[in-house]
């Protein structure tokens, strides 16, 4: 069986960065199989396993639940962000520079925890998040502290029409002076979706501009629905 590292580097990385470039999303289909997305919902309820439990409801984010992984972060999980994290700095620093944006995104990942670190950010900020009948998300973005990274990535762990109805995944775009544009997408179990955290450059007539975008959940219709969430920069608290 390839393994998760052979497998990202095997993917088709020019057409997911063409994606990106366009779009500011793409979807890798079948990383993860059928044990894998079991297993990771299977240790939902491992209380070791994570550090910080929200309930939605309570601070009007939505109607469902997540929880943050503690460090270490299991093996899966971890390879999953180091290996994937330089295709999508090669992306980031891109935009860096078509937008005159004076930040200059290191190429490994432990190269960016440790300017987390630097800023106090040390607290891990993969999440797992469970969505039962009436569920949803507001749009937000994950930003946690001053250093970030403006890619993340999604995997799913349940599968669409099958395991939950409804429960879409929803990106927002404000072009500037427009009104906003809402993109639907409906991933399969095991893949990932990779998409920008807060912004994206677009190109104009006269070069390229600034979009901000949001992401969400709409409402769950019926079941129950798995994601998980990989954002590289770690959190203030």
């Amino acid at each position: 069986m390839q393994n998760i590292q052979s497998k990202i580097a095997s993917q088709n990385w020019e057409g997911i960065t063409e994606s990106m470039h366009e779009k500011g999303f793409a979807i890798i289909p079948n990383i993860l199989d059928n044990e894998q997305c079991k297993d990771l919902k299977f240790d939902y309820d491992s209380p070791t396993l994570y550090r910080k439990t929200v309930v939605m409801e309570r601070y009007r984010f939505g109607l469902g639940e997540y929880k943050y992984f503690n460090y270490p972060l299991p093996d899966l999980i971890r390879d999953i962000r180091t290996s994937i994290y330089p295709k999508l700095a090669t992306i980031a620093n891109t935009w860096m520079k078509v937008l005159n944006i004076n930040t200059i995104f290191p190429q490994t990942h432990e190269e960016l925890l440790q300017q987390c670190h630097d800023n106090n950010q040390l607290k891990a900020t993969v999440l797992i998040l469970k969505y039962g009948k009436n569920g949803f998300n507001t749009l937000h973005q994950d930003l946690y502290g001053d250093i970030y990274f403006p890619i993340q990535i999604v995997l799913f762990l349940s599968e669409c029409e099958e395991d939950f109805t409804g429960g879409e995944f929803v990106l927002t775009q404000q072009t500037p002076r427009a009104q906003s544009k809402a993109i639907v997408l409906k991933p399969k179990k095991g893949d990932v979706l990779i998409f920008t955290t807060n912004f994206r450059p677009v190109k104009g007539s006269i070069g390229y501009y600034r979009v901000n975008m949001k992401h969400g959940v709409s409402e769950v219709l019926s079941g129950e629905r798995y994601t998980l969430g990989i954002i590289f920069h770690d959190a203030l608290s």
